[in-house]
């Protein structure tokens, strides 16, 4: 018994073990209580009202894990945390726009969506994890990697600010380049399946081939990873407590694949708030430079302004599109299906 309790007391990245096991068990059980009770049926369709029911779950419960943040480690840490699911909650609108533009390129029916995103979701746990244990390591080695953090939220601000209207262009990506040149993969879906066996063309014997809903889970995980460049170091701006870092990412992502059902019909009314996620990213980069010279910002400071930005970039979008706008530029199915295959 007193191995165990020192093994739940013992320090891992600044918090006791227990901390951490206790935010993994929440994650676990969220995932089995979606897959085993709310999607227990694979084929079934995730509506726009579910995805506002769901989304809503998940963001409350991610408030409800700040509270008690803000109560056991103090208001410090309970508005740091705030401040980085904010952060992290708005720039996945962008991932949102991707994600979609992924699901009509390779032209994945609804019913499949839920099974990549569901699965994309346990590669962000990991991933996200890895990169930010790492950046925390780094930072606390070395301290001037902050500096770094800052100049390159600044650019990447300024360059979201220029490249405002630039769509990513799924057809030259370079990795789907390579899995094509390496990868057998389908000329069209089996169901749920990311793999089945088929006879090769040449040979005729039974070979491995993957289908277009495997190259979109990929694909769909390397999005995560790009703009996880932003975000970690975006909130390494915040705090560098890993557990703050962590825990507000998570929470962020997991209501992601909730919420994807309901915005990718009407990301479109958002447009404005490209321009206000840059400028969230300007200032946090500035804030970096302020910190190392003057001492560190109010944490007040950093999540009112950081949600003034926000609130303004999405209200002035909603004003702007009020009387409908352009849909998003996506790929009719039938063109989707066509470019996959060529």
């Amino acid at each position: 018994m007193d191995a165990l309790s020192s093994f739940l007391l013992a320090d891992f990245l600044g918090h006791a073990v227990w901390l951490w096991l206790m935010f993994i068990a929440i994650v676990i059980a969220l995932l089995v209580f979606d897959l085993g009770v709310l999607h227990r049926d694979p084929n079934h369709v995730i509506g726009v009202r579910e995805s506002l029911w769901l989304s809503a779950l998940y963001i409350s419960l991610a408030l409800v894990f700040g509270a008690w943040v803000w109560w056991y480690l103090g208001a410090r840490s309970g508005m740091e945390y705030y401040t980085g699911f904010l952060i992290e909650k708005s720039l996945a609108l962008d991932n949102v726009f991707v994600i979609a533009l992924i699901f009509s390129y390779f032209a994945i029916p609804p019913q499949y969506q839920h099974r990549v995103l569901f699965w994309g979701i346990l590669g962000v746990i990991v991933l996200r994890a890895i990169m930010i244990g790492v950046g925390a390591a780094i930072v606390s080695q070395w301290s001037w990697v902050l500096w770094i953090f800052g100049a390159f939220l600044l650019a990447t601000g300024v360059k979201m600010l220029w490249m405002i209207d630039n769509m990513p262009d799924i057809a030259s990506n370079p990795l789907l380049r390579f899995m094509k040149k390496h990868l057998r993969v389908t000329n069209e879906l089996h169901g749920h399946r990311f793999f089945v066996t088929q006879p090769h063309p040449v040979s005729g014997r039974a070979a491995l081939w993957a289908t277009p809903l495997f190259f979109a889970l990929v694909l769909v995980e390397f999005a995560d990873l790009i703009f996880a460049v932003d975000s970690v170091p975006a909130i390494f701006a915040i705090t560098q407590d890993p557990f703050i870092v962590y825990t507000s990412n998570i929470f962020a992502i997991l209501g992601l694949r909730a919420l994807y059902f309901a915005l990718a019909a009407v990301i479109h009314r958002f447009t404005y708030l490209k321009y206000a996620l840059a400028v969230v990213l300007i200032f946090i980069g500035c804030k970096i430079f302020y910190n190392q010279l003057y001492g560190k910002m109010d944490a007040w400071i950093s999540l009112s302004v950081t949600f003034g930005l926000l609130a303004a970039g999405i209200l002035y979008s909603l004003y702007k599109t009020r009387s409908g706008g352009p849909a998003p530029a996506a790929l009719p199915a039938g063109d989707a299906a066509a470019q996959r295959t060529a």
